[in-house]
């Protein structure tokens, strides 16, 4: 199973799409599958499909050798003329994200392992920051280093931070928050809870955030599909 690692030094893709339907939601998972399972693409890692919980829309976690790597499958004629088609037909919105893994951290019982795989019951939300490219590196701080207290929330297992190198339909600089929780309870519970009843240490990392930040978008995914080369 795919693990996700600052120590892997992968190029880390993340295709995010959505759609305006639960039955187009199965439609894209079903194209998405089938791009996986016969992916043979030089440099290739490993491909892992979410389905969205919250709107309809799925996510494509890759991993890949390098850039240059994934620039030849973004240039062949399959992804060009029969790939992209395919998905703009089905979708609301493509985003294609290229980003460098900065930070990851775990709940103690994790041991600073954070595994992506469908044989999991994480519940995955998925955010992603745009933000001025002068403040990038101060929002992935405070995106991890600065979120150091989650380990204390009930339900928290893991979140990493992706730091945005460069995007497809999408301009200018970007980080992601890719985090696992045991449940969609949890999840909810810790990302309603109001202002005013948050620790000073959330409260004040929020409110950071809030001032750095140009745009949040986030959805919460189950894995459903994933595949490495070689398998």
């Amino acid at each position: 199973m795919p693990i996700i690692s600052t120590e892997d030094n992968y190029l880390t893709v993340l295709n995010l799409f959505t759609t305006d339907t639960p039955a187009h939601q199965d439609q894209l998972l079903t194209e998405m599958g089938k791009i996986v399972d016969a992916a043979a693409y030089e440099g290739w890692i490993s491909s892992t499909v979410h389905a969205g919980q919250d709107s309809p829309g799925t996510a494509n976690l890759i991993q890949w050798r390098s850039g240059e790597d994934l620039q030849k499958r973004y240039s062949g004629e399959e992804f060009k003329h029969r790939t992209l088609p395919v998905f703009r037909e089905i979708t609301t919105a493509i985003r294609l994200l290229q980003n460098e893994i900065v930070f990851t951290q775990t709940h103690p019982s994790l041991e600073g392992r954070i595994e992506v795989s469908p044989d999991r019951d994480d519940y995955t939300a998925i955010e992603v920051y745009r933000v001025g490219e002068e403040n990038q590196a101060d929002l992935i701080k405070l995106l991890g280093e600065g979120q150091s207290w989650l380990v204390d929330v009930p339900g928290y297992r893991s979140h990493c931070v992706f730091k945005g190198l460069r995007a497809m339909f999408v301009e200018g600089a970007f980080a992601v928050v890719y985090a696992q929780w045991d449940s969609k309870d949890s999840y909810d519970a810790f990302r309603n809870l109001p202002h005013a009843r948050k620790p000073e240490a959330r409260r004040a990392n929020d409110e950071r955030i809030a001032e750095l930040s140009v745009e949040r978008d986030a959805n919460t995914y189950r894995v459903v599909h994933t595949r490495a080369a070689g398998q």
